[in-house]
């Protein structure tokens, strides 16, 4: 048993170990729906149609778990961690339910908002919930068994896609959840214990429908720009210039809110800004290496499916590691300091990824990744500890989910920059191909679909040569912005504090 004192003086007591099952098990859903559905598009697609339709099923589940984020971290402190994550975990359960039901592909798609919603509110509250009931020595070892979580969800989440798909129904995909999300309802119903105290609270709606719509918009676009509209066409500018107004006058009207709900104080302070804008190369890393690892391995080495996931999951093998063992590094140098070394592996392992040539072994991409996990652990963890610990409890939530937030712009931003990267190298390469290739390459990107995944003579064609050389210069361009992202991310932690004290404010 554990108590932990708000700054209201009220007390937190709960059964710590149970506790921290059930929120792994909550982070276990959101996790595995990420990466489950994606071996079952096939099934779905055959099932319910609307092949056009399918990439809104990851993007729309993307949308409406970022912009929600920053109106959860309010909430949870003004009203308590307990009701919001029981309110995703309810909404993540309905949109499973409806999910499973689905007629057709624009009411999966409907459902896996309403699932994004859920999941939203169950992720932030996740880590909140960690920086409440553990001590800063404890809080990177705690959240490395959390982010060991989504390694273990990267690697088994797209098995079991194909499973349930294969022997059962894509369907069982989504009503797997049910019992998981019941049972760790149920463990923090009798084991969290919180009690908040009541008073009256002023809910900025202006504000958070300003910034649900004007973030709604911006992320849409860079998901959607390039791929589903032209990034020069008028629904993409029409978009981002209402987004930018929105945001605009949101930051006009949380300057005068009672209790704003994003408080622009986040952005004042040296430890929540460099957290944050760590958060933001963190986003931009992670999608460029789930995204381009796996084209890498099969487009240009060759290898299967299987094996690009496994060299990948390096990736979060390694992070989970140097997380758990930070912890008794940043007591010892601090939490910058710490940062800092973890902002050099990052660099290093990048730098690794760039170096790569056609002919190399996934072992060594394998590597390149665990390298930058490791980097990631020892940054992003004492980063997150970081800003959790120059706030009260009264201000934790929003702290956290802002750097959450951060990190999803920067998913949504570097998925934008670098597919515009690949697209323009292929598109470069494809328009400009050898004298005795021309006419036999298609004349769209699809053309890397030749490479990926043949086998026997089909892999060895004169044409497929030349497009898996085509992909290997996209890949290689996307690794050197890598690089240069990391090198952002330590210039965004000598923006932090050496040393952080806990905030005051007027």
């Amino acid at each position: 048993m554990t108590t932990t004192t708000t700054s209201k003086g009220v007390g937190l007591r709960s059964e710590r170990g149970p506790v921290l099952a059930a929120i792994m098990l909550c982070t276990s859903l959101v996790a595995l729906d990420s990466t489950i559905i994606a071996t079952a598009v096939p099934s779905i697609v055959s099932d319910l149609g609307g092949f056009s339709q399918f990439p809104w099923l990851f993007s729309v589940y993307l949308l409406t778990q970022a912009v929600t984020v920053p109106l959860y971290g309010k909430f949870a402190d003004l009203f308590g961690r307990k009701p919001v994550m029981f309110f995703g975990i309810a909404a993540f359960l309905l949109g499973s339910i409806l999910c499973g039901f689905a007629w057709s592909m624009p009411a999966l798609i409907v459902a896996r908002a309403i699932q994004g919603i859920g999941a939203g509110a169950v992720q932030p509250m996740s880590i909140t919930m960690v920086g409440d009931l553990y001590s800063v020595e404890e809080r990177a070892r705690v959240q490395g068994y959390v982010a060991s979580v989504w390694g273990i969800s990267a690697v088994i989440g797209p098995t079991l896609g194909g499973l349930f798909s294969e022997y059962l129904s894509w369907r069982w995909i989504f009503y797997i959840n049910l019992p998981l999300g019941a049972l760790a309802a149920w463990m923090l119903a009798r084991r969290f214990k919180e009690r908040v105290e009541p008073s009256k609270h002023h809910i900025d709606y202006t504000g958070a429908v300003l910034l649900t719509g004007g973030s709604s918009l911006l992320i849409l676009g860079l998901l959607e720009g390039g791929v589903a509209w032209a990034w020069d066409s008028v629904p993409s500018l029409a978009i981002f210039a209402v987004g930018v107004v929105l945001i605009v006058a949101f930051v006009l009207v949380e300057r005068r809110a009672a209790e704003p709900i994003l408080p622009l104080w986040v952005f004042r302070h040296r430890t929540l800004t460099g957290g944050n804008l760590v958060g933001l190369t963190v986003g931009a890393l992670m999608i460029g290496l789930s995204s381009y690892v796996p084209t890498y391995a099969q487009g240009v080495l060759g290898t299967g499916a299987l094996v690009a996931g496994f060299a990948l999951a390096a990736l979060t093998i390694g992070w989970p590691i140097a997380a758990t063992l930070s912890g008794r590094v940043y007591m010892r140098i601090g939490f910058r300091d710490t940062a800092l070394i973890g902002g050099v592996l990052v660099v290093a392992g990048a730098l690794m990824g760039f170096l790569l040539t056609q002919q190399a072994n996934v072992w060594q991409v394998a590597g390149a990744c665990f390298v930058v996990g490791a980097g990631l652990g020892l940054a992003s963890s004492p980063t997150m500890v970081a800003i959790q610990s120059v706030v009260g409890w009264e201000r934790r939530g929003v702290v956290t989910a802002t750097n959450m937030f951060s990190r999803s712009i920067g998913s949504a931003v570097g998925a934008a920059v670098l597919g515009a990267i690949s697209n323009a190298t292929l598109a470069d390469r494809f328009a400009h191909p050898p004298a005795q290739l021309a006419g036999q390459l298609p004349t769209t990107l699809d053309a890397t679909s030749l490479v990926l995944g043949a086998q026997g003579a089909a892999a060895h064609t004169p044409a497929a040569t030349y497009i898996r050389g085509a992909l290997y210069e996209a890949t290689h361009h996307v690794f050197l912005a890598l690089l240069v992202v990391a090198v952002l991310s330590v210039a965004a932690m000598l923006l932090m504090p050496r040393h952080t004290r806990e905030l005051t404010f007027d």
